[in-house]
């Protein structure tokens, strides 16, 4: 008895849509984790603690700047 007979072939597939779908994703967790966690810190030094309003604010935009400078996507390298 042979095995059934399948279409599908390892590694001959196109799976540019998947590929696409991934970095979405990754993307998508990877900002919405530091916009979350700006806004975390925004919220609780604004309500938790004395440093008021502006303090917070500025805390909160400084960790969202040093967040999308490390975040971002670095250039491929040319060999």
């Amino acid at each position: 008895m042979a095995g059934p007979s399948s279409d599908y072939h390892r590694g001959e597939m196109e799976i540019t849509e998947q590929t696409a779908t991934y970095h979405l994703i990754m993307g998508l967790t990877k900002w919405g984790s530091l916009a979350l966690s700006a806004f975390l810190v925004w919220v609780v030094l604004w309500f938790c603690t004395p440093t008021g309003f502006m303090g917070s604010t500025i805390s909160g935009l400084v960790l969202l700047v040093l967040g999308i400078v490390f975040l971002r996507e670095k250039p491929a390298a040319d060999h």
